[in-house]
């Protein structure tokens, strides 16, 4: 099976998670960047505006695979900004595909993240694991944004988010 990882992190930990399943895959890894420094402020404009920056590769570089695993962290709630403009060359460009995200998780869930996905892409993940690094902390005292935006994951969360993830991605592949 032909599988394409693509991958957005602001963190590093989307990235790391998503090379380190690419590799049990055996799929092509194929990392976002963007031309402008992202901050904070740039994330809060574009969830607010729902804007969807300039991301290098541009999308429609993407190839036909038979699926492609879209690894990104959820800001606010939603996609995160850099992955709209693949999501939006797939609705025009249907090919199947999954999200798969790591993100701080400190509000709880992302109970609307399919519906956008679905909106987005013009039709839903094949996959959809949406984990929060908020379950990998201690739980006393409660865990607030600032804890899980400054975590970095450890070799040992990598090696259990990937046996996890692959649980899930191999019924679908």
């Amino acid at each position: 099976m032909n599988i394409a990882v693509i991958s957005y992190s602001y963190t590093g930990n989307n990235e790391a998670l998503a090379g380190s399943v690419a590799k049990e895959l055996s799929a092509e890894h194929i990392q976002i960047s963007e031309p402008k420094t992202r901050t904070m402020g740039s994330i809060a404009l574009d969830m607010m505006f729902s804007r969807t920056p300039q991301v290098q590769p541009a999308p429609k570089t993407l190839g036909n695979y038979d699926l492609i695993l879209f690894f990104g962290p959820v800001w606010m709630g939603h996609v995160a900004a850099p992955l709209r403009a693949y999501l939006k060359y797939l609705k025009s460009h249907p090919q199947r595909y999954g999200f798969l995200s790591i993100s701080g998780g400190a509000d709880g869930t992302n109970p609307k993240l399919g519906g956008e996905l679905r909106k987005r892409a013009g039709a839903a993940p094949a996959v959809l694991i949406d984990l929060h690094i908020a379950d990998l902390l201690p739980n006393s005292p409660k865990t607030a944004r600032k804890d899980t935006s400054a975590y970095r994951l450890t070799d040992g969360d990598i090696n259990q988010l990937t046996h996890t993830m692959m649980k899930t991605i191999e019924d679908v592949i």
